[in-house]
Formats: C-alpha cells, sequence, structure tokens
C-alpha cells in the first residue's frame, strides 16, 4: 500500500503528457488536456513530468524482455529458456549471434533514450517553475539519479553513445556519438548533483515510498566507480551508504525476494510495481520469467543455468531460494510447479516470481531489486580487497555470508583469506551466488574484464574484443546518415 499512491500518480501522468487527447463528437476540449504552452507552470506539473521518468522504469523496453535477455541470458548465469521456438532471437544473445539489426539493442536504446528524453525534459523545465524550494531541488535530484541510471546501463552495453542532456529541438536530432569518458563524466556529475539534493531514505513519508535518495546515489556511484577502477572512490561511497546507518541485511534470504521483502531495511533502490484491478503500475518482468503453464502461466524464459546450479557452496540456501524446479511447491504453498512437456528440462527464477493478483500474468505486481545493501557490502569488499585492506574486504564479505547461511553453522564459513589475488576470485563468487538472477552477472564479467574467458568455457561462440559491446542498432545508423560509427566486429 505505500506505493500505490506514488504509481497512481506515475500512470495519469504518463497519459497526460505523453498521448494526446481527442476531441470528442461536439469538438469539446477535454477538462484534462495538457498542452506544451500551459506546461510546467506549477509545482503539480514537476512532480507528475518526475513522475513520468519513474514510470519508465516499468516499460517494457526498459526492464522486461530484451533487457533480461541483455544481463541474464547473455551471461553464464541463464540460458534462453522456454519453448525451442518462441523467441528464438534470443538464443543470438545467448550463442554471440546476433548482428546490428538484431531486436534487443534497438529496443533497449528506443526505450532508454525515450526516459532519457523524459528526464532531460523534467531537468530543464523544473527550476524556473514557482513552487516549494525544497522540493524542487529534491526533484531535479531524483531526475539526474535516474538519468545517470539510464546512461550508467547504456554505457556499459554499448561504449560510446550519442550524448543527449537537454530536450532536443529540430534540427538537432542528428547526433555522434561522444566517448564513453564524456557519458561517464555526465553520470558521475549527476550522481554527485543528487547526493546534494536528495533526503536520505528515512527522511521520505510512506507515500512516497521508492523515490531515490542520497544512499541510492552513492551506491550508484560506488558502482560507477568500481566499474571504472577506482576502487578509492568506489570504497569510498560504498562506506559512506554503509556508515549511514539507513540499511541492514534483511532476514530472511527467501523472503527477501517475495512480497514481504519488497522496500525492505535492505532496499536501496527497486523499481515499484502494484497490480491494480484498472490503470497501470504494473510491468512484465515477472509475467516473462513466470512458470510456463500451470500453475503460473508465465512465459518460462530467463531458465537459470546447469553452470549457476553448480556453482553454489553444498547446502547454500540461496541456491533453493533462487531457482524454481519443477515438482517444488511455490513460494506461498498454493500448488506445484507442474512439468511442461514442450520445455526441456524446465527450472525458473525464483526471484522474479509472484503469487496470484489481479489482471492476467501481464499486470505483474513484483518489485523489481535494483540495488541491495548486499550488493553495497560485496562492492565495499572488493574495493577494500583492491585498497590492500584485507580484514576490512572480509568483514562486508562475512556479513553477507552470515546471512545467507542463518541459524546454521554447517555451511558458508567465514572466509578467512587474506591473499589478495586469491580473496579477489572469492569476492567474484560471492557476488554471483549473492546476486544471481538479478541482471548484475554480465556487467560483473565484463568490467572484470574476464567476459571472454567466462563465456567461452561455458561453450559460447563469443570473441574477444567484440561482444563485451553490444551493436549500435543499424537503425540508428541508418536514421543519422551512417555518421554514427559501428562498435568493433559488427
Amino acid at each position: 500500500m505505500k506505493r500505490i499512491n506514488i504509481l497512481l500518480k506515475i500512470s495519469f501522468l504518463a497519459v497526460l503528457i505523453f498521448t494526446s487527447c481527442k476531441k470528442d463528437f461536439l469538438e469539446t476540449e477535454p477538462l484534462g488536456k495538457l498542452s506544451t504552452d500551459i506546461y510546467f507552470q506549477k509545482e503539480e506539473h514537476a512532480i507528475w513530468a518526475t513522475n513520468a521518468v519513474y514510470n519508465s522504469l516499468r516499460e517494457y523496453d526498459v526492464h522486461v524482455f530484451h533487457f533480461i535477455g541483455m544481463t541474464d541470458i547473455v551471461s553464464d548465469d541463464a540460458d534462453k529458456g522456454s519453448i525451442p521456438d518462441d523467441a528464438a532471437f534470443l538464443n543470438d544473445l545467448d550463442n554471440f549471434s546476433l548482428d546490428a539489426g538484431h531486436v534487443s539493442p534497438e529496443s533497449v536504446w528506443r526505450g532508454y533514450y525515450r526516459a532519457i528524453y523524459r528526464a532531460n525534459l523534467a531537468i530543464e523545465n523544473i527550476p524556473p517553475i514557482e513552487m516549494d524550494g525544497a522540493l524542487k531541488q529534491r526533484l531535479v535530484a531524483e531526475c539526474r539519479f535516474l538519468r545517470a541510471y539510464f546512461y550508467f546501463n547504456m554505457v556499459r552495453w554499448f561504449g560510446d553513445l550519442p550524448l543527449i542532456s537537454q530536450a532536443l529541438q529540430p534540427g538537432e536530432y542528428e547526433q555522434l556519438r561522444s566517448p564513453k569518458a564524456d557519458v561517464y563524466a555526465l553520470i558521475i556529475s549527476d550522481l554527485e548533483a543528487a547526493i546534494n539534493g536528495l533526503p536520505e531514505k528515512s527522511a521520505y513519508q510512506s507515500d512516497e515510498t521508492g523515490r531515490a535518495t542520497k544512499g541510492a546515489a552513492k551506491g550508484l556511484l560506488a558502482k560507477v566507480y568500481l566499474t571504472l577502477g577506482d576502487f578509492a572512490n568506489a570504497e569510498k561511497y560504498a562506506l559512506e551508504v554503509i556508515q549511514s546507518g539507513e540499511y541492514e541485511l534483511f532476514p530472511n534470504y527467501t523472503t527477501l525476494f517475495q512480497p514481504a521483502g519488497e522496500n525492505s531495511s535492505e532496499s536501496v533502490f527497486e523499481v515499484q510495481a502494484a497490480a491494480f484491478e484498472t490503470g497501470g503500475g504494473a510491468s512484465q518482468y515477472n509475467q516473462v520469467q513466470g512458470v510456463r503453464g500451470s500453475p503460473n502461466l508465465g512465459w518460462g524464459f530467463n531458465r537459470p543455468s546447469d553452470d549457476l546450479v553448480a556453482a553454489y557452496e553444498p547446502g547454500d540456501p540461496r541456491r533453493e531460494a533462487t531457482i524454481l524446479n519443477v515438482g517444488e511447491v511455490l513460494p506461498d504453498g498454493s500448488g506445484i510447479v507442474q512439468d511442461n512437456p514442450d520445455m526441456f528440462n524446465e527450472r525458473y527464477n525464483q526471484k522474479a516470481w509472484v503469487p496470484p493478483h489481479p489482471g492476467f500474468q501481464e499486470n505483474g505486481p513484483g518489485n523489481i531489486r535494483l540495488l541491495r545493501y548486499a550488493d553495497v557490502l560485496l562492492m565495499a569488499a572488493e574495493a577494500a580487497n583492491e585498497n590492500s585492506k584485507p580484514a576490512d574486504a572480509l568483514l562486508y564479505l562475512n556479513m553477507v555470508r552470515a546471512r545467507a547461511r542463518g541459524q546454521s553453522s554447517f555451511i558458508l564459513p567465514d572466509i578467512t583469506e587474506t591473499d589478495k589475488d586469491l580473496l579477489r576470485q572469492i569476492i567474484w563468487h560471492e557476488r554471483r551466488v549473492e546476486l544471481a538472477m538479478e541482471q548484475q552477472r554480465w556487467f560483473d564479467l565484463v568490467r572484470q574484464g574476464r567476459a571472454a574467458e567466462v563465456m567461452q568455457a561455458v561453450g559460447k561462440d563469443f570473441v574477444a574484443g567484440k561482444h563485451e559491446l553490444f551493436p549500435i542498432p543499424q537503425k540508428e545508423i541508418d536514421l543519422g546518415g551512417g555518421r554514427i560509427l559501428q562498435n568493433n566486429g559488427y
């Protein structure tokens, strides 16, 4: 219930701004119609514009089918799944046989730049509005946080990018790619501004749950610096999140991914979703990965791989909490996963499972966990190890392992290794099993410089120097008259 207010506002705004209103047969003006000459005039408009940026987080081209394909399925954590002929294009991601005409890069390119446009529009037009100054500062900071997030995914997928930081006017649409260093400079600038302008998580009222916070901006900035290999700054910002006292590990790892774990003490930032009887608020993130057939009626994509199953230490409860197998009781006890004869060796991402809800499965109410406190702890551990602070690294690493083992004293013992190279491998492995099927693995492998080694080891046709990046959509190159250069090898 805490997030319903913001979701309703988000859905309402998306209709007001981004669709046009039709006149009725009497040619009367709809009372709710907003146009560019009267928009961005008052505080309400600033709130709606910001909510429209949040709305992008639940859109199909941002966090659903192709996002999952370009994060989990492309990695060693997952296979395409589902039945063989359904969405066969995902095999191209799984096997690295995609080209510049592939639908997935084209889809996320479209979705993320649409989201960036909304953020640019708000950042540019909210400041002149006469309204409460503190709220104005916060809303602009929220939009800058979200713009940083969108660009961060894009630069990790594509490298150099058209860098657009304002709403384009006619005649400005043909943009060349800027060096990725410039893209990262904007991301860092946006996140620094967000840190200065956002409140801590505890300062929000309950009906504002899910908005960007100071801790979310610091946590994302830590990940940006970790990606860039700036371990001093990665440790600095991760520690500021840890020392803020705003977050703690949720006691039960399994429950964390069920409705009871949404917006919990461990939540640093997550996409808000809710299944209403009528109106928007949900996403298809859950449907795409749901049980194909009785009793969940999902699509069955993003099958946890055999390699991931084998990656867990004996007895690690996180394996059972992550992977849903045939014959297993559903998390809410409402039924048993039935065998689907059309699928091979089916298994499902349990972290994306949701209980029965209003509407069909496309009305998915499950929040998408984009940044958890456990992730921040492991970033701090990795950065501390690289900064020759093994004791600190072990402290944060073992906090994550202790939560995972719960009350058992026979599994997941504390790590005591202090050799930097060996501890690095241990931390990387811990990230894999802790964050499995949460769309983190691919980005980790690329930033760690071992995507080729790991992909080739599991039999994928990965070409080093090419497949670390996705192709620029050919449609975008054609629209720009060939002025946008393609990534290497495509």
